[in-house]
């Protein structure tokens, strides 16, 4: 729902897992947040949400009374569960709007 989003308890690291129904390929992850400053993502293809990898991790823009829009594309991958990782803030409070997933 566009009207929802998940956000912080305020103290860093903060982490959330998206599972999948069976392990899907996955050819770019996309996310709209709010005061982010470091994502980690990393995955696994386990049929549990365990032994996770990482997959990347980088340093967001700071967009001032907007949302962050970051494109990851990640060829030839494949994940049961990703799991998101915000390591650092630009504030004591950030928040998730949106994660896409584009991929078969």
């Amino acid at each position: 729902s566009l009207e929802t989003f998940w956000t912080t308890t305020g103290m860093f690291p903060q982490e959330f897992i998206i599972g999948f129904p069976k392990c899907v390929k996955i050819s770019k992850v996309a996310i709209q947040c709010y005061l982010v400053r470091t994502l980690k993502i990393e995955r696994s293809v386990s049929k549990d949400p365990v032994g996770f990898e990482q997959c990347i991790e980088k340093d967001l823009q700071h967009t001032e009374g907007q949302l962050q829009m970051e494109e990851f594309p990640l060829p030839d991958f494949q994940a049961t569960y990703l799991r998101f990782i915000i390591k650092s803030a630009f504030d004591h409070f950030v928040s998730v709007h949106r994660v896409m997933a584009e991929g078969t």
